[in-house]
């Protein structure tokens, strides 16, 4: 009888075993299934246009001296009024045009000055008259004849925080293109992936797209513009 319970316990055990060996099998076929059904691929896709730049703002900076503040305003309402009128004579209307106050200087009060230096033209005023415009075109004849200021003896200035800018602001009449081609851009890379590696592309599972960036094209000409964009997408990789 004792053999018996021996013998039944054994086989108990052995099916136990069985059973536990068979579930291994079975979960780990069911993990490779989950792991092939996860099986994706991440990639970029890029797409990048020139174009032209559609406005642009043209701060024109000049200087004047003098040693009486009353000679000092009366140069600086001549030269402004000068350069309006060079502005319309280019083609460019009123509401194209806006002054800026002038900033004065004392140039006897300058740090390092001494005092008892005599100075001819105590005074200097820094004055911008800003030209914001999208007629690119007159815009560069114009800034090809700033010499004519100069001969009217206009001194112009460089201020390096009024730059001459060219700026592309027609951005959403090209995004939609500029996406989708970036989109067949990133599908051709998973497809070229999944060739490789034996498989073939699936849905899109998760896709990101860049921000856009507007560059100058080179810089000799800032009035032509580079924009990219670059789109993240994660593709299902399939059996073939």
């Amino acid at each position: 009888m004792q053999n018996r319970t021996v013998v039944a316990a054994g086989v108990l055990g052995a099916l136990l075993a069985l059973g536990v060996v068979a579930g291994s099998f079975l979960m780990g076929g069911a993990l490779v299934r989950f792991k092939m059904a996860d099986r994706n691929v991440v990639v970029r896709g890029f797409a990048e246009r020139n174009v032209e730049a559609d406005l642009a703002i043209w701060p024109i900076v000049f200087q004047n001296t003098a040693n009486d503040l009353t000679e000092l305003q009366r140069l600086v309402d001549l030269h402004d009024a000068q350069i309006r009128g060079f502005l319309k004579a280019q083609g460019f209307e009123d509401g194209e045009i806006s002054s800026m106050p002038p900033q004065i200087t004392d140039r006897k009060t300058q740090p390092g000055m001494d005092p008892g230096v005599k100075l001819d033209e105590r005074y200097m005023a820094q004055t911008a008259i800003t030209l914001r415009s999208s007629k690119m075109g007159e815009v560069k004849v114009a800034m090809r004849k700033s010499g004519e200021l100069v001969r009217k003896g206009i001194v112009l200035a460089q201020d390096y925080s009024l730059v001459p800018e060219f700026l592309f602001t027609k951005l959403d009449e090209i995004k939609p293109e500029m996406v989708a081609e970036a989109t067949r851009s990133a599908r051709a890379a998973a497809e070229q992936f999944a060739k490789d590696s034996g498989s073939r592309v699936g849905g899109i599972q998760r896709a990101e797209q860049g921000y856009f960036s507007i560059e100058d094209r080179d810089k000799g000409s800032p009035d032509h513009k580079k924009v990219r964009v670059v789109t993240t997408i994660s593709y299902s990789l399939e059996n073939p």
